[in-house]
């Protein structure tokens, strides 16, 4: 078989990113651990109420058998409904913002700018999706689908504003990478000691 030559080259790697892009796959990876962080924590401040109950049986039994069995059944429910809720939280979370960030990185590859009408347009989007898929009549979902489209936009437009301010006020601070020196522990301690001396 014969390799074209070509002077293009089709490297996902050497493609350029538009600035101010987030890495969707870390930022995935993030929302899983943050779901599962918050669907763990919910579950076990829910099963407070059941730990009660435990306790009502445990005082009505004497047999240490029968306590050390209720005890035990109470922890094996409470340990698998808070892994249950981390595993659930985490792939809801984790769905979403994969949605959204792969959403988002689309929508500015394609416009070939990053503002503000990328966050608005991937949360109206990816809200609106997590809205059909709720489960309920095809009514239902369509009124889930409209309120998540708005809401997203309206959630996403203050947050998408801010951060871009903050990706600006970061780049506008940080000098270009070719005009960075680098300097010795020593020669950078006597730069700072010296600019406190001048205050």
């Amino acid at each position: 078989m014969e390799v074209p030559d070509s002077a293009e080259s089709t490297d996902p790697k050497n493609s350029p990113r538009v600035a101010g892009t987030v890495n969707w796959g870390t930022a995935t990876v993030i929302g899983v651990f943050a779901g599962m962080l918050y669907g763990g924590s919910k579950e076990a401040a829910a099963s407070v109420s059941k730990d009660a109950e435990v306790m009502l049986k445990l005082g009505s039994t004497e047999d240490k058998r029968e306590q050390y069995r209720l005890m035990r059944d109470a922890m094996e429910k409470r340990f698998l409904r808070v892994t249950r809720g981390s595993i659930v939280g985490g792939i809801r979370l984790g769905m979403f913002t994969a949605a959204f960030y792969s959403m988002q990185n689309l929508l500015a590859e394609k416009r070939g700018v990053h503002d503000v009408f990328n966050v608005v347009g991937a949360g109206s989007a990816t809200a609106s999706a997590f809205g059909l898929i709720m489960p309920g009549s095809l009514r239902w979902r369509a009124r889930n689908m409209a309120l998540g489209s708005v809401l997203g936009a309206a959630f996403c437009f203050p947050l998408g504003w801010i951060h871009l301010k903050l990706v600006q006020m970061a780049t506008e601070a940080s000098p270009p990478p070719g005009q960075r020196e680098v300097k010795s522990g020593v020669s950078a301690a006597i730069e700072r000691l010296e600019g406190n001396l001048s205050k």
